[in-house]
């Protein structure tokens, strides 16, 4: 294990020597101390590490991540985990608004609670929160899956394309064009891999799945107040 002082040596110092390791590197995991709420912790990564932040990170940590783990022991503020393609990133604490932003692949992991717009343009990300997200979660979600275990604030999956949403507890109101669906078969599988994956354990049977009517797919006059 690597011990790094962001205090001493800086956010810039660290993402420059983790976005400069080799495939072939032995430097694989690293401890990022004194991070206190630093912006833009670990980003960039393109190499299987790990990278464990002791401590609450700020904005944006874990950003355009790509094969690395990222795990955050404290709470994270504005977009982890924004535009991650691959790996994992793993927030011990809660997160601030707009969690996963148009993340393309990989899986985040909110233990606590996420706040507004979670999973924002998500395109392919995988999402799960153990607690509850706050209103406007995904919006205009494309692809992916966002896990629930908790409650959902107020327009849930608003203007939602292809993405599929799951919440154990009470939905607020759901947004455009954002129905309740049936919760099929291959549903309880993907349900079931994401928590294990996650090591959250619920029940993937308590979960309801909301998801796009597609009646916004296409201009519509009828529909022409939804838009």
């Amino acid at each position: 294990m690597i011990e790094f002082d962001l205090e001493k040596e800086g956010v810039r110092g660290l993402n420059s020597r983790l976005q400069a390791l080799a495939p072939d590197t032995n430097e694989r995991k690293w401890s990022v101390l004194n991070p206190m709420g630093a912006h833009a912790i670990a980003v960039g990564l393109t190499q299987p590490i790990t990278v464990e932040v002791q401590g609450h990170a700020g904005f944006y940590c874990g950003g355009m991540n790509q094969h690395a783990e990222v795990i955050v022991n404290g709470h994270a503020g504005p977009g982890v985990a924004e535009n991650m393609m691959s790996g994992i990133v793993r927030v011990k604490g809660n997160a601030s608004q707009s969690a996963g932003a148009t993340g393309n692949g990989g899986l985040l992991i909110i233990e606590g609670d996420a706040s507004s717009r979670c999973g924002i343009s998500m395109k392919g990300i995988d999402i799960v929160v153990g607690g509850s997200v706050g209103h406007m979660s995904a919006f205009m979600a494309q692809r992916g899956n966002l896990v629930v275990c908790g409650d959902a604030g107020e327009a849930l999956g608003d203007s939602i394309y292809e993405a599929r949403l799951y919440v154990r507890g009470k939905v607020q109101d759901l947004g455009t064009d954002c129905i309740e669906k049936e919760v099929k078969p291959e549903h309880l599988e993907d349900l079931a891999r994401l928590l294990e994956r996650a090591q959250i354990k619920a029940d993937p049977k308590s979960f309801r799945r909301y998801g796009s009517a597609r009646k916004l797919y296409n201009f519509n006059v009828d529909h022409a107040d939804a838009y």
